[in-house]
């Protein structure tokens, strides 16, 4: 009698975001003119999901957290690592230098998420394009390197 709901998130990008992952460390390599590591031909794909997305997807499954329930929050548009380095170097205005490395062993060739049931049950629909979440990305990322921001 206890009322569950769980949450798998996608991909979850955007101010503060973890400096290990893709966008952050891309981004960060690009700005000092440093090259990306780019394992296999950048055709993998990954669901990338602007945390305020997530967050509004958050807040509609607490509102209705009855029953037992899973729902995935994602973009539910798998974008390629190669196109994702073109979108940063689009927010960024400046050219990234690749370096191509093997194709990592195990490494997934897609995910993505089915957002049917969170859009249904949650009335919940990811609104923010890949390339304005990256704009709000690098403008953050910037203005946290100058010291007028958040921990970069």
């Amino acid at each position: 009698d206890i009322d569950v709901t769980c949450l798998r998130l996608f991909t979850v990008y955007g101010p503060r975001q973890r400096p290990d992952l893709a966008i952050h460390k891309f981004a960060r390599l690009i700005e000092a003119g440093e090259a990306i590591p780019v394992f296999g031909e950048g055709d993998t794909r990954r669901d990338y999901t602007y945390v305020d997305d997530l967050v509004a997807g958050v807040f509609a499954a607490i509102e209705r957290c009855r029953g037992y329930h899973i729902y995935n929050l994602g973009n539910h548009r798998p974008v390629s690592l190669s196109d994702l380095i073109a979108a940063i170097e689009h927010a960024l205005g400046k050219k990234a230098r690749l370096k191509r490395l093997a194709k990592q062993p195990g490494d997934v060739e897609q995910t993505y998420a089915d957002i049917a049931r969170a859009q249904a049950e949650l009335g919940w629909t990811p609104k923010t394009d890949l390339s304005v979440g990256l704009a709000r990305f690098a403008a953050w990322l910037r203005q946290s390197r100058s010291g007028c921001g958040g921990r970069a």
